[in-house]
């Protein structure tokens, strides 16, 4: 798997680029769609948006990028929590609310990474005093998280990746706060 990271808009949001095979996905395009665009490879298929929740600052370019590629778009509303399989990814769909009801995490168990949206930061978590947000889902969801090994790495919505084993003393700190 090949990972190409770009940071986009205004709330520099992380935009993610995932090729495997002759296939490639965009995790949350927020903004600026011809830079994503421009960093696809021309020699791969791109097969799918996926978001891991619906602020503006993540599916802001959807439509833009849409407008050039039909693709299929993935979130909550039609990825079951499990293991998904879509061309040459098998990607576990973790449902994680909290900032957000429509709110998942994307595993990819062989390659150890996750990719987590606002619902994980390197030293915090998402906000949970925004609409639809739920302090009491966000502690269930990191319960839920808090089952998965120490090395994988996080690619968390805004900032920089860190690993389950650095977020963990902040995670079970946060599930006792709330």
């Amino acid at each position: 798997m090949n990972l190409k990271t770009l940071i986009v808009g205004q709330l520099r949001t992380n935009c993610y680029i995932i090729e495997k095979g002759n296939s490639c996905i965009i995790i949350d395009p927020g903004a600026e769609a011809n830079v994503i665009l421009n960093n696809l490879n021309p020699n791969k298929k791109l097969v799918g948006i996926f978001v891991t929740h619906s602020h503006d600052d993540h599916i802001g370019a959807v439509r833009d990028i849409l407008a050039k590629n039909t693709v299929p778009i993935y979130s909550l509303s039609n990825l079951k929590e499990g293991i998904n399989k879509i061309e040459n990814f098998d990607i576990n769909i973790i449902y994680t609310p909290g900032h957000k009801s429509d709110c998942i995490t994307l595993y990819f168990e062989q390659e150890k990474v996750m990719f987590c949206g606002d619902f994980i930061f390197k030293d915090g978590i998402g906000r949970i005093d925004l609409e639809d947000a739920s302090p009491l889902d966000m502690k269930l969801s990191i319960e839920k998280i808090l089952a998965y090994p120490d090395d994988i790495t996080l690619c968390p919505g805004h900032g920089p990746m860190t690993t389950l084993g650095n977020e963990r003393a902040n995670l079970e700190y946060f599930k006792v706060a709330i």
